[in-house]
């Protein structure tokens, strides 16, 4: 059995991960273009990494580490740019957002990778309709221990993450009605949802040789929970974000999910036990369905406000931590999110009820991407 070896990392860094939409600038459907992208942008030299995900119309741009968020913020301009050039060279466009609006998961390619081959032969057609857009957040840990104290501290904010990321309201040419109707694709696989409750990497270490005895995994890369350990970073992953339509709101998510990770790590605000997730499912879909407008219901104080409310409350307490870690802008994003401007959904629907067009939704969505529309 392998021996999950929690790595080095410093406490409340950070790392970004992106997958984003490749576009026909024809008809600003997908296209298969993620093979061609991944040639040209071999041949110069750029920060972080840009890999191919499980289908051709999928690239992914991850950052370094990092402990500030402006620095994060440049680098993910950094790279973005890198693509854009890339992408400008092929005629593709390229575009943020959880889910594409009007694409067909049947017209979907797989990556020639053996990963992906793997994972088409085992999840069907789940594997194409899985070509949806997600930014993955990684923040430091000192311990596996205190991994799992934060994964499990962190999931009574999970609700935060989909609310102020929320970017797919339209999906198969509709308007679902979600805010984010990204992760009702993610929880059609068997691995999804909640990470099971342990407080000692051990006993993290005995289920995972369980479920590798069983052949279930292979490693924790076959776990698609919400937030899952990365033993070999030496982090946590917080994974229910889409993709936003700007790399800044992307910036500014890793900015608040840092501050938390501090807030949490240090004031030990929260007893955490099974009962964390008594509400999460609850939680979950009403982020989901309605955003920034959801109900929430606290599963420490069995109280219930608006998902609003609670953002503006933990605001409030992740003030000190933010000025600690220099964050203070990208927090100043998050509050215009909840109090002014509302998350990407928002933006959205807004845009498409200007021409009632997906086709020009997506024009609108690259140029936003490269950092020119509004």
């Amino acid at each position: 059995m392998e021996n999950l070896v929690f790595g080095q990392s410093a406490p409340l860094t950070m790392g970004v991960e992106l997958e984003l939409q490749l576009v026909n600038t024809r008809d600003c459907d997908l296209t298969r273009g993620a093979s061609d992208l991944l040639a040209v942008v071999e041949r110069k030299p750029h920060p972080g990494e840009i890999k191919p995900e499980i289908t051709e119309s999928m690239l992914e741009m991850s950052t370094s580490i990092h402990t500030r968020h402006d620095e994060l913020l440049v680098e993910l301009r950094q790279i973005r740019d890198v693509v854009l050039a890339a992408a400008d060279r092929l005629n593709i466009g390229v575009a943020g957002g959880g889910a594409h609006p009007f694409q067909h998961w049947s017209e979907r390619q797989i990556f020639e990778n053996p990963r992906f081959k793997r994972l088409s032969d085992l999840y069907g057609y789940l594997a194409k309709q899985f070509t949806i857009f997600g930014q993955h957040v990684h923040i430091g840990c000192p311990s596996g221990d205190e991994a799992l104290y934060l994964m499990h501290a962190m999931s009574r904010y999970v609700p935060h993450f989909i609310a102020l990321s929320a970017a797919s309201p339209y999906y198969q040419g509709v308007d679902t009605a979600f805010d984010s109707s990204r992760l009702n694709s993610v929880f059609a696989f068997p691995l999804s949802g909640r990470a099971p409750f342990q407080r000692r990497w051990e006993e993290f270490q005995a289920y995972f040789n369980r479920m590798q005895g069983f052949g279930i995994v292979g490693s924790v890369k076959d776990f698609y929970w919400d937030i899952r350990p990365k033993p070999e970073y030496g982090t946590i992953e917080i994974r229910v974000c889409d993709t936003p339509v700007t790399v800044e709101r992307a910036a500014a998510l890793a900015a608040y999910a840092q501050a938390l990770a501090r807030y949490l790590l240090v004031e030990r605000p929260h007893a955490t036990g099974e009962e964390v997730y008594d509400v999460y499912s609850y939680n979950r879909f009403q982020a989901c369905r309605f955003g920034l407008e959801a109900e929430y219901a606290d599963p420490h104080t069995q109280q219930k406000s608006s998902l609003r409310e609670d953002i503006v409350a933990t605001l409030n307490a992740l003030t000190v931590h933010a000025r600690e870690l220099d964050a203070e802008e990208g927090m100043e994003n998050i509050a215009d999110c909840v109090n002014v401007s509302g998350n990407d959904a928002r933006w959205m629907r807004e845009n498409y009820a200007k021409s009632r067009s997906l086709p020009d939704l997506v024009w609108r969505q690259a140029d936003r991407w490269r950092g020119e529309g509004r």
